[in-house]
């Protein structure tokens, strides 16, 4: 992986090996709606698998001038609806402001489109209750950039390692997601609840996801949750921790923390860490930095019967979502991710969120 900003998590945006999946003008996608960073690395991912960006659009001119100086082949929409209105392009990539997220995907899957968004999804239930009912009736995708493990190689190498039994029975998650607030540069919206939706909905999102897919639950309940501002009075909306407990209907259990109360002194925007206990080991997952030792990330640590082993695996895996993500879209298959899991992600930090008391 080339070097990205590490600073600052707003624009932490993952470059990889290109790895087409189709030929050129096989897949031709838009993306819409700048508010957050993310939204580069959701077309670095696409653009590396083999995907065409036609077009680009956003009610703000700067943001359209940052985007087309970083992808000059987009030509820029005048109104979402110029988008829509194109019959080559298969999907619209966004990362607007959360509570738009689901509106706005209900719109292009309306229109005929496979919809990719930032994390988190919705920021309501009936959000998510309206999202299902398009797709239902459309047959369109709704999905979702869980960067903290599709955008991760550490976190991708345990997904696979751990499918193929490599520390038997996931027993618990432990998923740690601090993050650098960045308060100066941070848009309004950012601090207003009703458009962020809840530290747990926002970036515990990411959390419950990795829960589902390392655990292979397919539900679980909130068993406790807790909310807080700690650090930013000046900020009263903003929740800077939230930590929540879940228990899947498998019998794993997982306890999640985030928060924005990483240090200026850490070489990156967060020190995003997992940990995972099987029946047959465990894995910790260093996903952006190894403290005091390497500034690189993707570090994984493996103990098992037969010993401890340390792993770099930067490089080494790839971002094969993106690839299979187009592949899905043009097969009408459920590889990348299966709606039901993104939905169910979606719909647990919504959970946590709404059953969060209030600490601090």
């Amino acid at each position: 992986m080339s070097q990205v900003q590490k600073a600052d998590g707003m624009n932490y945006a993952p470059q990889g090996k290109p790895r087409p999946v189709v030929k050129a003008g096989e897949f031709t996608f838009a993306a819409a709606h700048l508010d957050h960073g993310h939204i580069y690395g959701q077309c670095n991912g696409l653009i590396e698998a083999g995907a065409d960006l036609k077009w680009v659009f956003d009610p703000d001119p700067k943001k359209v001038e940052a985007f087309v100086a970083k992808y000059p082949q987009a030509k820029v929409a005048r109104a979402l609806d110029e988008i829509l209105a194109d019959d080559a392009v298969k999907l619209v990539t966004a990362a607007a402001v959360p509570c738009d997220r689901g509106p706005i995907g209900c719109r292009v899957m309306e229109a005929g489109k496979d919809y990719f968004t930032d994390k988190t999804p919705f920021t309501s239930l009936a959000q998510l209750d309206q999202a299902k009912a398009v797709v239902a009736r459309t047959g369109r995708k709704y999905m979702v950039y869980f960067s903290e493990r599709l955008h991760v190689e550490a976190a991708m190498w345990a997904t696979d390692f751990i499918a193929g039994g490599g520390i038997g029975k996931v027993v618990q998650v432990l998923g740690l997601g601090p993050h650098r607030l960045s308060k100066a540069n941070r848009p309004a919206w950012f601090f207003e609840k009703a458009k962020y939706g809840g530290i747990l909905t926002d970036i515990g999102s990411h959390q419950f996801e990795q829960f589902l897919t390392y655990s292979g639950a397919t539900d679980a309940t909130v068993t406790q949750a807790a909310v807080g501002n700690m650090a930013n009075p000046d900020k009263p909306e903003l929740e800077d921790f939230g930590e929540a407990s879940l228990l899947g209907d498998n019998g794993a259990s997982n306890y999640i923390r985030v928060d924005w109360l990483n240090p200026a002194g850490l070489g990156t925007w967060g020190d995003g860490r997992t940990f995972i206990l099987g029946t047959k080991g465990y894995i910790e997952l260093r996903k952006y930095i190894d403290v005091a030792r390497d500034k690189a990330g993707d570090q994984v640590y493996v103990v098992d019967d037969s010993g401890e082993r340390h792993l770099s695996v930067a490089g080494q895996v790839g971002f094969r979502f993106f690839g299979e993500l187009i592949l899905d879209c043009l097969g009408r298959t459920e590889k990348a991710m299966t709606q039901a899991h993104a939905f169910k992600a979606a719909e647990l930090c919504l959970r946590a969120q709404l059953a969060a008391r209030k600490i601090g």
